[in-house]
């Protein structure tokens, strides 16, 4: 098990994300209420760069005729076919068998290590 400090906790804007390199693998980088998560830039549906599609919410379970948003700034959304992931925990909202590998973040002197087995 190997952590690679990509980044300063400064470089990601709360709510944002950076895509960072690590061996020829992209990882996206995201910050969302003061917790770091990490994301493999790869869609399993098609392998689209998935950290390129937007962060946004989605709607929760409610009443017949009443939307309820949620969750905002925590869903990824796959920029080729619109698949929707979770960014805490890379799980598909579309069925619970699919997931975006995800990584373990690492803070140790102000800076950010993804930890790669």
């Amino acid at each position: 098990m190997a952590v690679h400090y990509v980044l300063n906790e400064g470089d990601v804007p709360e709510g944002g994300h950076v895509i960072v390199n690590i061996g020829g693998r992209e990882i996206g980088v995201y910050l969302i209420d003061g917790q770091y998560y990490a994301l493999y830039n790869y869609c399993p549906h098609q392998g689209a760069p998935l950290c390129r599609g937007i962060v946004c919410g989605t709607t929760m379970p409610s009443r017949v005729y009443q939307y309820e948003f949620g969750k905002s700034g925590e869903i990824v959304r796959c920029p080729w076919h619109g698949w929707e992931f979770e960014i805490k925990t890379g799980k598909s909202l579309i069925d619970d068998k699919i997931r975006a590998k995800s990584y373990p973040i690492e803070i140790q002197d102000g800076k950010i290590g993804i930890v790669l087995k």
